[in-house]
């Protein structure tokens, strides 16, 4: 899907600009950007899809997360490009638009387990991810895969009940 030939217009000391296809929430966007865009960039300004939230821009504090192919990746850390031709999951695509809460994001309300919510759409498609994988993670294993996700609020506890209560709820 990549087609590396600059875009029209015209000659300058530009960074050349890429086409590329991005299936995200199941919907294909066509996108033509810089080929060193980050995939949070190209959702939140091009796509203007803003749950995964800018943070530290280092991969440190996950606000970011999106599902890659189902895995938590974090939006800053990957380029665009890179995600041509494979299913990208945001907070918005997690939950049909009228339809009910995702199961996580229901468990997260249950559970109290947000307080200012910029880190909760990162924390949920983490949960998600994890989830998918490990149907009855222990709290060891829910522990590590959330610990790179940073609440700054210190909800800690009441994510990891939202997590045991998913993990017991699992067929």
């Amino acid at each position: 899907m990549l087609d590396p030939t600059p875009a029209p217009g015209p000659a300058t000391s530009e960074t050349p600009r890429v086409r590329f296809r991005l299936t995200v929430n199941s919907i294909s966007h066509d996108l033509d950007a810089e080929p060193r865009r980050t995939l949070l960039d190209a959702l939140r300004e091009d796509l203007d899809l803003t749950g995964a939230k800018p943070g530290c821009d280092m991969g440190t504090c996950g606000s970011c997360t999106v599902l890659l192919d189902g895995e938590a990746v974090y939006g800053c850390l990957v380029l665009a490009v890179e995600c041509a031709g494979r299913e990208i999951t945001t907070i918005e695509g997690l939950t049909p638009a009228g339809g009910a809460l995702h199961p996580v994001q229901a468990a997260f309300v249950e559970h109290d387990a947000m307080q200012c919510g910029f880190c909760t759409p990162g924390q949920v498609l983490a949960l998600t991810s994890l989830l998918a994988r490990n149907a009855h993670p222990s709290d060891e294993e829910i522990e590590r895969s959330m610990s790179g996700n940073l609440c700054r609020c210190g909800t800690y506890p009441k994510i990891l009940a939202a997590a045991r209560a998913l993990a017991q709820r699992q067929p």
